[in-house]
């Protein structure tokens, strides 16, 4: 297998606080791959290592087959990126911006062709101070792109926008996925990443804790659904009654919620119900959902996966 990426026993320290500790990452020609984890957890000075903005403290790092110390100069060339808080000049217009960032690559598109792939045609004469939070998030993916890299990077590409253009932005990353780009996204929107992503790598504390498909991580809970309820007047029930009940597989407690990860929710609940009311305890809350990454990263780290 030839890797878009590939980075063993990588370490970064900022004097004593290990943000990256020996991670091991490889992702595929080709594929969409995400980093998971919440702040803080060294996504994002993972992603600064492999794109040659910093330097490792230790551990190795290849890109499309080649280094940064030998072959800076074509990398440099061969792939794109878009920051999470990228700022432009507000006076250039939307096709300004492009073109200069186009200057920068010796090969690639055009730049109305990369106006137009992001869907900004008809802002093409717009100044940057025109533009919405969700033109210029595109914009900046337009930057990234107008290169025609081999390898793209996005660092949390759909930060602080709304779910319209939010999912405008997937569906611009999902075509490029469609043409076979190699791309490497960090988020921690778990829905944006069960969409988009091939394979997922969770971080936390700089360390890879889980690698696989979307499907396969979430399978490995051992069941499809979770149950959180709380109690009213913080009581609580014993975890060992609650594992004895119908279709549950797991018991987590959290900031005085309870989750239970089950596979029949017509089972549990109704046997969960019951059991409360033998007890003559009342519910405070209850809700239901489809299990997802989230939850495989709180069956992981015992947190929840959101900003800190």
């Amino acid at each position: 297998m030839e890797w878009a990426i590939a980075c063993h026993d990588l370490v970064k320290q900022y004097g004593t606080v290990t943000a990256v500790d020996g991670l091991d990452l490889e992702v595929r020609r080709g594929e969409c791959f995400g980093l998971l984890g919440p702040n803080g957890a060294g996504k994002t000075t993972t992603v600064e290592v492999l794109q040659g903005l910093l330097q490792p403290d230790a551990g190795t790092v290849e890109i499309l087959g080649l280094t940064w110390r030998r072959d800076e100069a074509v990398l440099r060339q061969r792939m794109g990126t878009q920051l999470q808080d990228a700022l432009f000049p507000d006076k250039l217009t939307v096709a300004e911006t492009v073109r200069l960032f186009r200057s920068f690559y010796h090969a690639g598109l055009g730049v109305d062709a990369a106006v137009a792939m992001v869907g900004l045609a008809e802002k093409r004469k717009a100044r940057i101070s025109t533009l919405s939070g969700g033109q210029r998030q595109r914009l900046a993916l337009a930057t990234a792109l107008v290169g025609d890299p081999d390898i793209l990077f996005l660092d949390e590409p759909t930060a602080g926008l709304d779910p319209q253009s939010r999912r405008q932005l997937w569906d611009i990353i999902g075509d490029l996925r469609a043409r076979g780009r190699t791309v490497l996204l960090t988020t921690h929107y778990m829905e944006e990443a069960e969409r988009l992503c091939d394979r997922v790598a969770v971080i936390d504390h700089g360390k890879v804790i889980a690698l696989g498909t979307p499907r396969h991580l979430i399978a490995s809970l051992g069941a499809e659904h979770v149950v959180e309820f709380a109690l009213a007047d913080r009581a609580t029930v014993d975890e060992s009654l609650l594992a004895v009940l119908p279709g549950v597989r797991r018991v987590q407690r959290e900031d005085g919620t309870t989750r239970l990860t089950v596979t029949e929710v017509h089972e549990a609940v109704p046997a969960l119900m019951a059991l409360l009311e033998a007890r003559g305890t009342a519910l405070s809350q209850l809700a239901t959902h489809h299990a997802t990454l989230e939850d495989v990263f709180l069956e992981l780290t015992g947190r929840s996966l959101r900003d800190e």
